[in-house]
């Protein structure tokens, strides 16, 4: 895969951040190894995270009961969606791998990475009722998950205080991820580095450098393969 695409999906307020050194760590390192780095920069960029009426060009279907998933799903088959959207799915399409970089907020992703996602990755584009999971679009693709968390990975383990990380990650990394067909690589997880003194969060970069060299040499996670559920309920 040295020489393809890779896509940065950067979601923090701040360019003199943590996440903006971890950012410009994996574009240098993946720049080295013969990659075209595209960042979407969505504070930077003003992205939209609302999904509303205004993605769709044209008449709606059904103005009377606007369905945002149906509507964005026929909107991407005539080439009606919103010229940001549009701009992120050839990213998206280029890339051959994706990395989602941003702050952990309350157990989640940032606003404006999650409208990102509800607005970027619609219907017909990203899955369709016959290719999601193992059978999914985007499984010619890896994708993977590098954040900041304000705990330590004691209080993230399955007896600690904040219950296990892999239990709050499954919704991301499964259900959008896996559902969408990306090779998931394990996450990139920087613990409390806003706790750190300035030599530690140094190392962690460190890290980040010497695994991003091995990175696409990693096994990607695993999970139920789609043929073990074979009935899937549209509703």
């Amino acid at each position: 895969m040295a020489g393809g695409w890779a896509l940065i999906v950067f979601a923090h307020q701040n360019p003199a951040s943590f996440n903006a050194a971890v950012r410009d760590a994996a574009v240098q390192e993946l720049e080295a190894q013969g990659f075209k780095v595209v960042v979407s920069d969505l504070y930077a960029m003003k992205f939209r995270a609302s999904a509303t009426k205004d993605d769709i060009i044209g008449d709606l279907k059904n103005p009377d009961k606007f369905q945002y998933g149906e509507e964005t799903m026929l909107a991407w088959k005539d080439g009606r969606l919103s010229e940001d959207i549009r701009q992120e799915q050839d990213k998206v399409k280029q890339a051959d791998l994706i990395i989602f970089q941003f702050p952990m907020y309350w157990f989640s992703v940032p606003a404006i990475l999650k409208g990102w996602i509800d607005r970027v990755l619609t219907q017909g584009f990203a899955f369709s009722l016959q290719n999601m999971y193992s059978n999914g679009i985007f499984r010619g693709k890896k994708a993977m998950l590098s954040f900041t968390t304000g705990s330590t990975q004691s209080m993230c383990s399955p007896d600690g205080i904040n219950g296990d990380i892999n239990v709050v990650l499954w919704p991301l990394q499964n259900g959008t991820l896996n559902f969408c067909g990306f090779q998931v690589l394990a996450p990139q997880i920087f613990w409390g580095p806003g706790h750190c003194p300035p030599d530690v969060r140094a190392k962690l970069l460190e890290g980040w450098r010497a695994r991003l060299k091995g990175l696409l040499e990693e096994n990607p996670l695993t999970f139920p393969p789609c043929e073990q559920h074979s009935h899937f309920v549209s509703i």
